[in-house]
């Protein structure tokens, strides 16, 4: 194991630089009816009394309506995308542990606990240190929501707090709380000894 300040590094045989599968991710929110979405939006106004208590007129209260809409299914748009990426890199590193099994030189670098071990997580922290672009998704907090929702849920199913307020804190120790499962010695991968592509599959 090599120590650089105070991170620790598996060692990896050779010198060679290891190719990993294609990070394959839908950068673009997958919903097909934004018509739906929207009326969703305009429920979840009503059911959570969102309207300000001083009076307004029938022009403003529409236009309020509206802003309000647009803002939720933003949220909700934003939130998709996060679980998209996050679903996106569970799959990744299952491609990936199936990498490391078939080569030799790589296989003893991964605990033979089942899937889905929190020691998974220094793929998660291979992708930061790869410093791969992700137009502002938050890497831990896109795996969280996928730790923590199986399918993304519809936009009935959430409160405004939760789209305005909660998402990021629940996503965010979903993820720390697995990640911080991996036993002693933690270590992450030298980025230097792997490479890898990353596809966005929106454009097909």
């Amino acid at each position: 194991m090599e120590i650089l300040g105070d991170r620790k590094f598996v060692e990896v045989p050779g010198s060679t630089t290891h190719e990993l599968p294609p990070l394959l991710v839908r950068m673009a929110p997958d919903v097909k009816r934004l018509d739906k979405v929207m009326g969703m939006a305009n429920d979840l106004i009503d059911q959570e009394d969102m309207f300000p208590a001083q009076p307004l007129t029938a022009e403003a209260q529409d236009r309020r309506r509206m802003d309000l809409a647009l803002n939720l299914v933003d949220q909700y748009l934003g939130f998709v995308q996060h679980w998209q990426w996050g679903n996106s890199i569970l799959e990744w590193i299952r491609q990936c542990e199936t990498t490391f099994e078939n080569r030799i030189e790589l296989r003893n670098l991964l605990s033979a606990d089942v899937w889905p071990h929190a020691g998974r997580s220094s793929f998660v922290t291979l992708l930061e240190d790869k410093d791969v672009k992700t137009g502002g998704i938050g890497i831990e907090k896109a795996v969280g929501l996928r730790l923590t929702f199986r399918e993304p849920p519809p936009l009935r199913c959430f409160s405004n707090q939760f789209l305005f307020y909660l998402n990021s804190p629940v996503a965010n120790t979903a993820y720390h709380t697995w990640a911080g499962m991996t036993p002693s010695p933690i270590s992450a991968f030298p980025p230097e000894r792997f490479m890898f592509n990353v596809f966005n599959m929106s454009l097909d």
